[in-house]
């Protein structure tokens, strides 16, 4: 199957429990930025990118595309400047990962911004931060203040003749800004709605600039491929989807936090081995594998490793790794609201399939939870949901619709118990 996960390994957050880590004296004192600058000196743009591909790294913020093609796509700079952004508005609920990179490892973070701001021609690169990230933002603006005052950054980065600079940028809370068009429209100071596509953001990007957008994730990976290599970064993961990544695991488990592992490790191994499973004894009843826009899947279906090709195959997706888990005592109609109602105040409001689509399915959740739905409102629910999908300028409605998708592919049965009943059969479960 081209699955291997070998011991566990962890090089993202090796250091991460020294808190002299997220000062430059303490990322300096273990080599930090010295692999940048052997690459900014020694090596040509153009070979980083080819290394980069033969590595495989995959984008770490939901799609998966391979990073070293997406910056193959950046022209060579002319008439004006390249830009990079790094996507650091982690809005997905259930993906708290990159929280924990911006702040225990803010170097790590830039030291992965030079290595691709060099490959791409660059001259600036947006960090646009959350706005609910008020501490994380703090520690990487004093992060860059460390760095330029120290010449990583600034006229000539680490002596190499290279010139790059790094701004920081607060969001405002809206969710859609995770996209990467939306998030371009709202560093600009437009209100943040994602642009038809083509353009795309390589061609006409920030302020009409050539533009590579990666998450927070994807850069701090590059660092270590570039100091160690492109066989030891494929060693781990699958051969489709090598290296690690860092799983979000939260809800109904003994150790909720963050954990970083192979790519290809099992569901039901980091639920069960990991987070410790289900408390209180009771059963798992399913699980999100990657943030609450990916389809959940049933206990039957956890042995599943996770990496894309092989959740594809059960339905689902790795998404952003926010791993959300339920127990037997989860009403899955109840579920259905709570997401359904996040998409409809999250939408922006561009598209009717998706304006008047994630409004619609909140409604038609709420009725069956109330008692007061009928047979017909479920296949309306799966019908809506179907409409919404593919039909829209950007993938929000995709998200809001594989919830819904996946919640009747496996738990219908439930749905219909509450319309013929008039009830919930779960009264234990969490209330709305």
């Amino acid at each position: 199957m081209g699955h291997r996960v070998p011991r566990v390994t962890q090089y993202l957050t090796e250091h991460f429990a020294d808190e002299g880590f997220a000062t430059l004296s303490g990322y300096r004192a273990r080599g930090g930025y010295e692999t940048a600058r052997r690459v900014l000196r020694d090596q040509s743009p153009g070979d980083v990118i080819r290394m980069l591909k033969k590595a495989g790294l995959q984008g770490r913020g939901g799609a998966g595309f391979d990073a070293g093609t997406k910056w193959s796509f950046m022209p060579e700079p002319h008439h004006g400047p390249n830009y990079l952004v790094c996507n650091a508005d982690e809005s997905e609920p259930g993906s708290f990962k990159d929280r924990l990179l911006m702040t225990r490892g803010p170097h790590q973070l830039l030291e992965g911004i030079l290595i691709p701001a060099f490959a791409t021609g660059a001259a600036m690169t947006f960090l646009y931060v959350r706005g609910e990230y008020a501490e994380p933002a703090r520690i990487l603006r004093r992060a860059i203040d460390e760095a330029t005052a120290e010449g990583m950054l600034g006229s000539n980065v680490l002596g190499t003749g290279f010139a790059h600079q790094v701004v920081l940028v607060r969001g405002a809370g809206a969710y859609i800004c995770g996209e990467e068009t939306g998030l371009l429209e709202s560093l600009e100071g437009k209100k943040g709605q994602p642009r038809r596509k083509p353009p795309y953001p390589a061609e006409c990007g920030a302020f009409g600039r050539p533009t590579t957008v990666n998450n927070v994730e994807t850069f701090c990976h590059v660092p270590h491929i570039f100091e160690r290599g492109v066989d030891w970064f494929r060693s781990m993961g699958t051969d489709q989807s090598p290296g690690t990544t860092l799983f979000g695991v939260s809800g109904h488990v003994e150790r909720p936090g963050v954990y970083e592992l192979p790519l290809g490790t099992r569901l039901d191994e980091i639920i069960f081995e990991h987070a410790g499973g289900v408390p209180g004894g009771r059963k798992l009843k399913a699980a999100i594998p990657g943030g609450v826009s990916m389809p959940l899947l049933p206990a039957g279906h956890l042995d599943v490793p996770m990496a894309g090709e092989f959740l594809r195959e059960r339905g689902s997706s790795l998404g952003t790794g926010g791993v959300i888990v339920m127990d037997e005592t989860t009403c899955m109609v109840r579920v259905g609201c709570v997401i359904s109602e996040f998409f409809r105040d999250e939408s922006c409001g561009q598209c009717t399939q998706c304006r008047e689509g994630t409004g619609f399915v909140h409604k038609l959740f709420l009725r069956i939870e109330r008692g007061a739905g009928t047979a017909a409102d479920i296949d309306v629910l799966e019908d809506v949901a179907g409409k919404m999908e593919g039909a829209t300028i950007c993938a929000f409605a995709d998200a809001a619709a594989w919830p819904v998708q996946g919640l009747l592919r496996h738990f219908r049965s439930e749905f219909i118990e509450h319309v013929h009943t008039g009830k919930c059969p779960l009264p234990d479960g969490f209330e709305l």
